[in-house]
């Protein structure tokens, strides 16, 4: 690969020649020349700027001096250096590097510039692809802006930017972008694996944070994982705080992750940040109590998830009749309205614009008052107890993880309520005796099966598993995959 910089200031771009890419340009995967646009000036002066045409402060670059350099610049094209021959100085025009120039190769032209796009990793990953990258370096107000245009049009033009910030010139981002193209060429890192665990590699997120000896330092100690020498736990505990890391600073990165990027054992650590995996990939999900605002969007939601876990057999006329007595409008801002009865907890996904799920709880009214179906109260003794109604989420969202953070933050709320005074002793909830996925994850949810109840719906009878959770003081056990 060949790299040009032009800029009037030559020496600002000889730390290129130190560390990896001196010795990539020494040993011939790279040949850097730096140039200076002075040196296309045609007056005494060498002057290469002038007042901006309309008026404001400050100088802009000239495009006729800019025109004649990137014309010899990018005439010189890339060429194939032989080992050793690699230079990171010829501050001379045109720098014409001996090797044959390769018709059809690929050609960029850089330009550093606050108002260019934001150089990502993905950038650069691009940019190591090319033949000849070129990157001219601007400075004062910048460059008149029919040098890009003009060569947008010849030659493939990127302006660029390293953040939401200006510097007094292109240089530093020039030096930037060579170390992060450079790193990128074969044989330039000699650990080709830090490439892809490192912060914006192949996985996506932040890189975890790094320790070595001495393992304690000023009372400060290496994570005792690290030490035990268990590769999957160690790789399992970086990949966690990878996740965190990306989360807490980088919340953009996390929502870019595809599904395919999200292996076992991610989800229970993004549920607990507050993240997902929704239809389009990771998205940031909220569990929070339900408003009265929430009727009109609960009662569809309602509506539409009830008859995906109905009892088997329930005919539509059926189903029509529940949802009507059950869950309306109405019904929904009854519950809402009543926050010493019942316990709404809805759940949201950011972009999706409607919500995602919820859950229903109802609890007693006194101390004693027993569950209403009088086989639960057999095998339910516990007083005071609550029970969880319903917990339905839309199925497009039925692995993302929805589902457990609503059950957490469904018994967190059930931790705070009190009946007469008194904390919760047990939440109970009936399932289809034969959904077998529905009863897994209340297992996962630290639920234990009691027995069963027979119940009537539509003229039918229906048979249900019971499930009870042990005091709500407890914290809710991690859930796994």
């Amino acid at each position: 690969m060949r790299i040009d910089v032009v800029t009037i200031f030559p020496d600002y771009l000889a730390p290129l020649e130190l560390s990896l890419i001196g010795r990539a340009a020494a040993a011939g995967p790279l040949q850097l020349q730096i140039h200076d646009l002075r040196a296309w000036t045609k007056d005494p002066h060498r002057t290469v700027d002038d007042s901006p045409v309309g008026g404001g402060a400050g100088m802009v670059m000239k495009p006729d001096v800019w025109g004649r350099a990137l014309d010899d610049v990018l005439a010189s094209g890339p060429s194939d250096p032989s080992p050793g021959t690699g230079e990171c100085s010829g501050r001379e025009p045109g720098g014409v590097v001996d090797g044959t120039t390769h018709p059809g190769a690929r050609t960029v032209l850089a330009i550093p510039t606050p108002s260019g796009i934001p150089l990502t990793q993905r950038t650069v990953e691009d940019l190591a692809t090319a033949d000849h990258l070129v990157i001219a370096c601007g400075r004062y107000e910048g460059i008149d802006a029919r040098v890009a245009e003009h060569y947008g049009d010849r030659v493939e033009t990127l302006e660029f930017s390293l953040g939401d910030y200006v510097l007094n010139g292109g240089e530093v981002a020039a030096l930037a972008l060579v170390e992060a193209v450079v790193r990128l060429l074969p044989g330039v890192v000699g650990n080709p694996e830090s490439l892809e665990e490192e912060s914006h590699g192949a996985a996506g997120l932040l890189e975890y944070p790094v320790y070595t000896r001495p393992v304690e330092w000023r009372g400060l100690a290496v994570p005792e994982v690290l030490l035990g020498g268990h590769h999957a736990r160690i790789a399992r505990w970086r990949r966690d705080r990878a996740l965190e890391r990306t989360a807490a600073r980088r919340p953009d990165l996390l929502q870019s992750l595809g599904a395919e990027q999200v292996v076992r054992g991610d989800r229970e650590v993004l549920n607990r940040l507050g993240w997902g995996l929704g239809p389009a990939g990771v998205a940031r999900m909220r569990v929070r109590r339900g408003i009265p605002d929430d009727a009109a969007r609960l009662a569809p939601l309602a509506a539409a998830t009830f008859p995906l876990a109905a009892p088997p057999g329930l005919d539509e006329e059926a189903l029509a009749a529940f949802i009507a007595e059950n869950l309306s409008v109405e019904r929904f801002e009854d519950y809402l309205a009543d926050g010493a009865r019942y316990v709404v907890m809805v759940g949201e996904v950011e972009g999706s614009g409607e919500l995602a799920g919820y859950t229903l709880s109802v609890l007693p009214l006194s101390v004693g008052e027993p569950p209403y179906a009088a086989d639960v109260e057999a095998i339910v003794q516990e007083r005071p107890t609550a029970e969880l109604s319903k917990i339905y989420v839309r199925p497009e969202f039925h692995s993302s993880g929805l589902a457990r953070m609503l059950m957490a933050q469904t018994l967190a709320a059930l931790a705070e309520a009190r009946v007469e005074g008194e904390p919760l002793a047990v939440v109970w909830l009936g399932t289809n005796a034969r959904n077998r996925r529905a009863q897994k994850f209340y297992a996962r949810c630290g639920y234990e099966r009691r027995g069963g109840r027979r119940f009537w719906v539509g003229g039918r009878e229906m048979s249900d598993a019971v499930w009870a959770r042990p005091p709500l003081e407890s914290a809710p056990p991690a859930m796994a995959d």
